[in-house]
């Protein structure tokens, strides 16, 4: 039974491959509230400048899963030049973002430059606008094609060797943000993944739509509640939408739960310490999605640049 099941799976992720070889794969982050600025470059600096990273291995177990690592670097212009309140006073950030997603037969990186430029409305409200270059070098592995794939009429041509393919493209986004809530628009690939270079064995990478929104509210000296919402569409894949629930005690631990409808549900924990923070994510499969034996872990870090987590004011929130 237990090989059975383990044909099955790898059935399913040859499917997963063949279809992103026509398309661009998803790039899941479940912690997607922690890494807001590479879904919208609008959101750079939002919670000031910090190193940030990722680690996520999905579908665990199994020979070919997708693997994520992520590493960027945001840098505020207004706790630079040591504003009191640079989230809401700052006006320039910039950010430099890298991605590598291994899936099957492909190895991915991806490099995202982005700025971002503040208008203050009101007293506590910023206008966010925000813009990125976007590359992305595609290498597939023909010694690493499976069966199915060496019989796909696109894959095939390229088994015993390898091949790559680099698309250039643009990122937008805006964004109307306060310290308890925002609310934000963002696109990926406005260009439609239409400059590209090297071997064509993927049909396109289509635009991308994101829109992102949370709620965070201090309900004392010792708990804060965080609430935040994420939808992704599109072309040729199903819609993607996230919910994240945490609560964040004594301002150093938080735990928390959430659901990526039809799909997957996760548990979160995390520590915060001076500068850093420090989050464990469980994710299993659920409803009729992929609902794969094996599951997923992903390791987060925030390295806070200038600023310490300690709260400056009573009912301020910490962390998204």
């Amino acid at each position: 039974m237990k090989n059975y099941t383990r044909y099955i799976v790898a059935a399913f992720l040859v499917l997963s491959v063949v279809v992103t070889a026509k398309s661009q794969s998803r790039k899941y982050i479940s912690n997607f509230s922690h890494f807001q600025s590479y879904f919208n470059p609008a959101l750079t600096g939002y919670e000031g400048s910090a190193i940030r990273g990722f680690v996520r291995n999905q579908w665990s177990g199994f020979e070919g899963a997708p693997k994520t690592y992520f590493i960027s670097a945001e840098l505020d212009f207004g706790e630079l030049a040591g504003e009191e309140d640079p989230a809401l006073m700052g006006k320039n950030a910039v950010s430099a973002n890298m991605l590598y997603d291994t899936y099957g037969a492909f190895r991915e990186t991806e490099l995202l430059l982005a700025y971002a430029s503040r208008v203050r409305l009101t007293e506590k409200h910023n206008l966010r606008l925000g813009a990125g270059l976007n590359y992305q070098s595609i290498r597939l592995d023909g010694n690493a094609l499976t069966t199915e794939e060496q019989n796909d009429p696109t894959l095939g041509q390229y088994i015993g060797q390898f091949s790559n393919m680099n698309v250039i493209d643009f990122n937008l986004g805006i964004a109307l943000t306060h310290a308890k809530y925002y609310v934000s628009y963002g696109m990926h690939r406005v260009a439609g993944g239409k400059i590209t270079s090297g071997d064509e064995f993927m049909d396109g990478y289509p635009s991308a739509i994101m829109v992102q929104a949370g709620y965070r509210e201090a309900l004392g000296p010792n708990l804060a509640v965080i609430v935040n919402g994420f939808y992704r569409s599109q072309k040729d894949m199903k819609d993607n939408l996230e919910f994240n629930l945490k609560a964040l005690l004594m301002d150093r631990v938080w735990v928390g739960v959430g659901n990526r409808v039809n799909y997957a549900t996760n548990a979160q924990l995390g520590v915060l310490t001076k500068r850093l923070r420090i989050g464990y994510l469980y994710e299993f499969s659920t409803g009729g999605g992929y609902n794969l034996p094996g599951n997923t872990h992903e390791f987060t870090a925030v390295f806070n640049l200038f600023r310490d987590n300690t709260r400056r004011y009573d009912n301020e929130v910490l962390i998204w």
